[in-house]
């Protein structure tokens, strides 16, 4: 049996709701901001390439930022949690920097000089 017509528009109305909510609570999980949605990446702890498929919300700015400085092996093996990327010495002083900006800043990334270099 179908759910009326009424019965529906409530059920999603109630599932926007939920969405909503969920799209002002989200958070950075590398810099403790909140994200605006039109900011939001997900960003695979272990890069999809390498078999992962867990994902944590960033704020475009952080998530551009982890791929400037890793390369997705160094990312796979090294740094695959929030914890062990805020510890890195580039990252931290990047997460430092950026913790006192608007949610809405969106910087350009800064590219490692070592990536690439192996």
């Amino acid at each position: 049996m179908s759910k009326g017509r009424i019965k529906r528009l409530q059920s999603e109305a109630r599932t926007q709701a939920q969405q909503a909510k969920v799209a002002e609570l989200a958070v950075c999980a590398l810099c403790d901001r909140s994200i605006p949605p039109a900011l939001r990446d997900a960003h695979h702890l272990i890069p999809k390439s390498r078999g992962g498929v867990i994902t944590v919300d960033m704020h475009r700015a952080c998530h551009k930022q982890i791929h400037a400085l890793f390369t997705e092996t160094e990312l796979a093996r090294n740094y695959a949690s929030p914890q062990a990327l805020r510890v890195h010495p580039e990252m931290a002083r990047f997460i430092s920097w950026v913790k006192d900006k608007p949610t809405e800043f969106n910087p350009p990334a800064r590219r490692s000089r070592s990536k690439g270099q192996l």
